[in-house]
């Protein structure tokens, strides 16, 4: 059954109760999914969008229900993953003439899932429009790396509706479909757990997009998502978030995730918690152990933090495996302006300790010195653990706190347990690297792309884009884009 959204506009999506697991395992829709696709019938009958693959055969009956298929004058393409546009294939063979309007890398995406280089495909880029009738047109906006390739958001002229795609969505799944229908504070909070597992790595993207929209000075009356609830209640407040996510985004609170072969690291975990909430009570502090949490909570806490602390157990001088698998996840999503420190318990060595240090401050975080405890921690040692989470709390606290004498106090020594503080020599603090860059010519430096990995390298230059080699980043013409993703250069920065 199709759902009124505006006029002419009616939602043919499909509803994905059941979903748990999104991108493979990576991402759990506790909540479910919703497929948003849109029927626009004006002087001429636009689909954008379909639902995905596994209910191709439900959205084309359904959809056949609503219009006849040979009516439908034009399908838009946003985005060519098959939770988008699985259906096309089902749906094309019904009308295999209909032109499809997306993105030139969405051709290549759609042929590539689809296998149908016959299809009549029309490619646009930003600012190229189509009249739809009744004085009404759709305007297309690229959004490259927003979160594929392919990427772009129709915006309806008249009606004011954005058909963002994935920016502004959510994974929720709820019998009404508009924001102001649901719960307010579970809205939200999926929306942040989108933004923070999803979009992080290309904050930068999505600052410079939003702004290019709002340079067109097009009103926004509706936000219609690809995914989830549809904003028609003061829409603009779902951009003005993002636009705060993106800035380095950061609460007062610390997240401490970790995990234990026989509850030792959790024991120090919850003691360093004690000493961070007495010495500053206003801190919020979530402890998770990384076997028990589900994962995308956790990255959607430590998008939230201001820092992190990460435990693990010593295991064959490595650290635990899930925690690792944290530790890859954290570097993919490139958090900005976050501290972070490492703790653990070991017997033999405390290896697991060094290397989360070192994995933390090469994913970009301005590291603290570590904690080790041989062994089981007794009460003497869990008393250096407290004192460990007050000096963490007054060293990362927004505003200065006063020292009181709880907070000041020594604990004695442990005649029965070890305990270090420890930052391995080898290896160099998130804050030592910055200071390195000051001295150095930033111009001659390498370059990263925040977006793809991609490394621009002064002495080999880029001859495809008549970029000599021996041309200093600063030199560099301001047209460059990246070879591998297609940004420009206000993505990039000095590699560390």
């Amino acid at each position: 059954m199709s759902i009124h959204v505006k006029n002419n506009i009616h939602w043919v999506g499909q509803r994905d109760w059941e979903i748990r697991d999104f991108h493979g395992t990576e991402y759990k829709t506790l909540k479910g999914t919703s497929y948003n696709s849109y029927l626009i019938r004006e002087g001429k009958n636009v689909l954008i969008d379909t639902v995905d693959h596994k209910f191709s055969y439900d959205f084309v009956q359904k959809l056949e229900q609503e219009i006849d298929l040979n009516d439908i004058d034009l399908i838009v393409i946003n985005h060519a993953e098959e939770d988008h546009a699985g259906a096309l294939s089902l749906l094309m063979s019904k009308i295999p003439n209909t032109p499809i309007y997306c993105t030139e890398n969405a051709v290549d995406s759609i042929t590539g899932h689809h296998h149908h280089p016959e299809w009549n495909f029309n490619t646009v880029k930003t600012g190229d429009s189509i009249d739809i009738g009744n004085g009404k047109s759709l305007v297309f906006i690229e959004t490259p790396m927003l979160h594929w390739p392919d990427s772009m958001m129709t915006y309806m002229t008249e009606d004011a509706v954005l058909f963002s795609n994935d920016a502004f969505g959510q994974h929720y799944c709820d019998e009404r479909l508009f924001n102001d229908e649901v719960e307010y504070n579970e809205l939200m909070e999926q929306c942040l757990r989108y933004y923070s597992n999803i979009l992080t790595p290309f904050s930068p993207l999505v600052t410079a997009k939003i702004h290019e929209v709002l340079g067109f000075n097009l009103p926004v009356d509706m936000v219609a998502t690809s995914h989830g609830v549809i904003w028609r209640d003061n829409p603009t407040q779902i951009i003005e978030k993002y636009l705060e996510w993106a800035d380095e985004y950061k609460e007062d609170k610390i997240t401490i995730f970790y995990d234990s072969m026989s509850n030792n690291t959790r024991m120090m975990a919850d003691a360093i918690a004690q000493g961070m909430t007495e010495a500053d009570p206003n801190v919020a502090v979530k402890i998770f152990n990384v076997s028990r949490h589900d994962k995308n909570e956790i990255l959607a806490n430590v998008f939230c933090s201001k820092g992190i602390l990460v435990g693990s157990s010593t295991m064959n001088n490595v650290m635990m495996p899930k925690i690792a698998g944290m530790l890859e996840e954290i570097t993919g999503l490139r958090f900005k302006g976050k501290k972070a420190g490492a703790f653990g318990s070991y017997g033999w060595n405390g290896g697991a300790v060094d290397r989360i240090h070192a994995r933390l401050t090469d994913a970009g975080f301005f590291t603290t010195v570590g904690m080790k405890t041989k062994w089981r921690p007794d009460g003497k040692a869990l008393e250096e653990c407290r004192e460990h989470g007050r000096k963490i709390a007054r060293e990362w606290a927004l505003q200065p706190i006063a020292a009181t004498e709880a907070n000041t106090a020594q604990p004695e020594e442990s005649a029965k347990a070890e305990v270090s503080i420890a930052q391995p020599a080898t290896v160099k603090s998130n804050n030592d690297t910055q200071a390195e860059k000051a001295t150095t010519g930033a111009s001659t430096e390498k370059q990263i792309c925040t977006v793809c990995q991609w490394v621009y390298d002064p002495e080999l230059g880029e001859p495809n884009q008549d970029v000599a080699p021996g041309t200093a980043w600063n030199d560099v013409p301001d047209y460059f884009l990246c070879p591998d993703c297609g940004i420009g250069k206000e993505v990039f920065e000095p590699i560390a």
